[in-house]
C-alpha cells in the first residue's frame, strides 16, 4: 500500500494538544495532508499572578541592553503591557534582541521591533551559544513563561551578564481536557495514530490528565516530538519518542511525521 501522493496522511488520525488558540496552524497543516485531527489541549496559558515584574522591567528597559524573548506567548504579554506605559517600538530601539525560533521572530517583527539573533537551533542551550561572547557586562532582559528552564539565565551570568528573569505567563493544566482524552485513549476506533506534543510542557501535563501508568501502557501511538529537550522529557516519563522533528518548528514536526508515515507504508 502507498500512500495518496496529495494526501499522505489520509487515514492517519493525529492527537494535537497544543494550546486552544495556538493549535490551528499545527492542525490545518496536518489537514491539508490528508490527516485526521483530533484538538484537546495539554496546555492552557494564563496570565501570571502579577504583571509588576514585568511592568517595572519595562519602566526601566532603558537600563538593559540585550532582551530575549522565548515564546510568541512572551511577545504578545510583553507587547500588550507597554501599552500601559504608552510604550512605542522606538523604546525598544536600543536593544539588541534575540528570539527563539522564526515564530517568536514574526511577532517580534509584527511589533515593528528588529531582531538582532535568532539561533541556529531553536532551543535554550543554542540561544547561550550566541550570546555567550557577547553578554559579559550586559544587563539582559529575559521575558518567559513562570515554569521554564534555568539554562539561559544561568549560563548567561556565567558568562558574566545580569540578567533579570520576568515572567509574561504561565502555563497550567487544563483539566477539563481530562475526561475527552481519557474516553479517546479508551475507544480503539477514535484512538489517535500520533500524538503531537511541542514543548516540555505539553508531555508533562499530557501525563497528567491521562494518568502516567495509562499513558505508558498505550500501544500501537507514536509519540511526534518537536526536538530534542521535548523528546527527552518524553524519556523521561518513559515514553517513547518515536518521532523527532529535526527542525524545532511546526514545519519540521509535520516533516517528521511525514516521514514516519512514509516509512510505515514502506515497511
Amino acid at each position: 500500500m502507498t500512500p495518496n501522493e496529495k494526501r499522505p496522511l489520509r487515514g492517519t488520525r493525529i492527537l494535537v494538544g497544543r494550546a486552544r488558540h495556538q493549535a490551528s496552524a499545527l492542525s490545518a497543516g496536518l489537514r491539508t495532508l490528508g490527516a485526521s485531527v483530533i484538538e484537546i489541549p495539554f496546555i492552557e496559558i494564563r496570565k501570571p499572578q502579577s504583571f509588576q515584574p514585568l511592568d517595572d522591567a519595562l519602566k526601566n528597559l532603558k537600563n538593559y541592553d540585550w532582551l530575549i524573548l522565548t515564546s510568541v506567548n512572551g511577545v504578545k504579554a510583553m507587547w500588550e503591557r507597554r501599552r500601559k506605559f504608552r510604550m512605542t517600538a522606538r523604546h525598544f530601539k536600543h536593544l539588541q534582541i534575540a528570539a527563539i525560533g522564526p515564530a517568536t521572530k514574526a511577532a517580534l517583527l509584527k511589533s515593528g521591533l528588529k531582531v538582532k539573533m535568532v539561533p541556529e537551533e531553536y532551543v535554550a542551550e543554542s540561544v547561550v551559544k550566541g550570546l555567550r561572547d557577547k553578554v559579559n557586562g550586559k544587563r539582559v532582559l529575559l521575558v518567559r513563561a513562570k515554569v521554564a528552564r534555568d539554562v539561559i539565565p544561568e549560563e548567561l551570568r556565567s558568562a558574566g551578564a545580569t540578567v533579570d528573569v520576568v515572567e509574561a505567563y504561565e502555563t497550567v493544566v487544563p483539566k477539563r481536557s481530562q475526561v475527552r482524552l481519557r474516553a479517546l485513549m479508551k475507544d480503539a476506533k477514535r484512538r489517535p495514530h500520533i500524538v503531537t506534543f511541542t514543548s516540555s510542557s505539553t508531555v508533562r501535563n499530557f501525563a497528567e490528565l491521562l494518568g502516567a501508568s495509562r499513558a505508558r501502557a498505550l500501544k500501537k501511538i507514536q509519540f511526534a516530538s518537536i526536538g530534542p529537550v521535548t523528546s527527552a522529557t518524553l524519556r523521561e516519563l518513559q515514553l517513547s519518542p518515536e518521532i523527532e522533528a529535526r527542525e524545532f518548528t511546526m514545519g519540521g514536526l509535520i516533516r517528521a511525521i511525514l516521514l514516519a508515515r512514509y516509512a510505515t507504508f514502506a515497511a
